[in-house]
Order: structure tokens, then C-alpha cells, then sequence
């Protein structure tokens, strides 16, 4: 078993904004014309035959290194827009890296977009199971969660209503309780704890210190100070899409309230 639960090595992620004029996608197109094959010719930051030295895009993430040791607990801090999301959708690979890579050891329940797999006209009982497909459990392990997902979520009463009647709420408790019943090695959590009541938030981080306890590691972007005291061994704070401290959750907090990384 390897020594890192989370490797990443020179993490980058370069985003094409478009061209800079209605002439410059022009030219783009009728060089594809010309010459059909250009577009797999290497060029320089990810812009595949193009020899111009236009800037057209803009790095998100660049030179991310870091590693968690299995059970350990991370808050990742920093203003939008400073990467934080798109570090947490490499890792849990909706994206690629543009420069660099990162080692996972272990099953992955990521929380990204809190009732993303939902489906508007199934009930919530049908979307337990889509919802829950989707994330990776088989159909008797759902089968067998059932009851405690629901009793979680809380929504027992409007379980066999469709989910497009339910409130945003109802929707974010349901779906936080699918992925939390899949039960993964690591969580790869975005701002999850900042949806629905406060009582349901605090339901939240009791849960998410059992998994703690129980040896998960857990990688989570909040905004929510509280959450990353009460759960977290260490921070690590992003600004303009780098890191710029990672070390003790006190000092990290420090210097996120004194508005580094904003």
C-alpha cells in the first residue's frame, strides 16, 4: 500500500478563454482547412497548432504539489477563482491535468456538485438509485443503504415525489446523504457544508468526522471556517490558481482572514 492516500505533482490546468479576434478564428479554420493534421502538432501551454505567441487562454492551476497521508484530514482555503474547484475536479478526474499528475490510493466518493445526477421527473426513491448508480454503487448495496440514506436525508415523507417538486434544499439532503452512504477510502469534498439549514450542516460534520475517525481521507474546499477547525489536521491556501501556504489550520485561517488569497 502506498504511503500517500493523495500525490500530486506540478498540478496545472490551462483553460482556452477564445481567440482574441473574428480574423484570428478565421485563420484557425482555414489552417485546419489546409493542413487537416496541425492540430496535433506539439505547441507551447496547450494550444496544439498554433505557432502564434498570442495569450488566448489562462492557467486556472499551476505548479500544485502536495500529498496526504491516508486519514488525514485537509481544508483547502483561498478566494473564487482561486482553483480550488478545478483542483478537486482533477483529482476526482471530470478533468485532465494540462501539466503534471496525481496518484490516488483508494475509492473515491467526490462531492462536487451536490445533486448534479439527479433526474427532475423521477421521485426521490428513483433518484436514490440513479443518483447512486452514477456515484458507483451496485444495485444491492443500495438496496441495503436505502433506509438509512433516506432517514439521513430526512425527506421520508416526499420520498415517492418527484424530485422537481422538491425544494433546493430537500435536494441537497438527499443527495449528500446518497454519497455519504457510499462509504469511500477518500472524499473529495466542495463547499457541500455550506448548503441547506444549519442543523442539517452541523448533521453534516458529524458525519464527516465519523468517516475521520473510521481512517477516511478527506479533502475539502470550504469557506466554512468553522468546518475546517473542527475537522481539519492541516490547511492549504490557494490564490490565482497557487498554493501559497500549507501548514497548521490556525496559522493558515491567519493569514486567509488578513486577506491572503483574496
Amino acid at each position: 500500500m502506498s504511503q500517500y492516500a493523495i500525490q500530486a505533482q506540478g498540478l496545472g490546468k490551462r483553460f482556452r478563454v477564445g481567440m482574441h479576434s473574428t480574423r484570428g478564428m478565421h485563420e484557425a479554420i482555414e489552417r485546419l482547412v489546409r493542413e487537416p493534421f496541425s492540430a496535433f502538432r506539439s505547441s507551447p501551454a496547450g494550444t496544439p497548432g498554433d505557432s502564434h505567441s498570442r495569450d488566448d487562454g489562462f492557467w486556472a492551476l499551476r505548479h500544485v504539489s502536495f500529498e496526504l497521508t491516508p486519514g488525514e484530514v485537509v481544508g483547502v482555503l483561498g478566494a473564487n477563482g482561486a482553483g480550488k474547484s478545478v483542483l478537486l475536479k482533477i483529482l476526482s478526474r471530470v478533468t485532465a491535468p494540462s501539466e503534471g499528475g496525481a496518484q490516488i490510493c483508494g475509492n473515491v466518493g467526490p462531492l462536487l456538485e451536490v445533486g448534479a445526477g439527479f433526474h427532475p421527473e423521477l421521485t426521490g426513491r428513483e433518484n436514490v438509485y440513479f443518483n447512486g448508480a452514477i456515484l458507483g454503487m451496485d444495485r444491492d448495496q443500495i438496496r441495503r443503504k436505502f433506509d438509512d440514506i433516506v432517514a439521513f436525508s430526512g425527506v421520508e415523507q416526499f420520498i415517492d415525489m418527484a424530485v422537481k417538486f422538491y425544494s433546493s434544499g430537500m435536494r441537497i439532503r438527499l443527495a449528500f446523504s446518497i454519497a455519504v452512504h457510499l462509504e469511500p477510502e477518500i472524499m473529495l469534498i466542495d463547499e457541500t457544508l455550506a448548503v441547506g439549514d444549519a442543523s442539517f450542516q452541523a448533521k453534516c460534520r458529524r458525519k464527516l468526522a465519523e468517516f475521520a475517525a473510521q481512517g477516511c481521507t478527506l479533502l475539502m474546499v470550504s469557506h466554512d471556517e468553522t468546518a475546517i477547525t473542527e475537522l481539519c489536521d492541516r490547511a492549504i491556501l490557494f490564490s490565482h490558481g497557487r498554493m501559497i501556504k500549507d501548514g497548521d489550520v490556525s496559522d493558515v485561517l491567519r493569514r486567509y482572514r488578513e486577506g491572503e488569497g483574496k
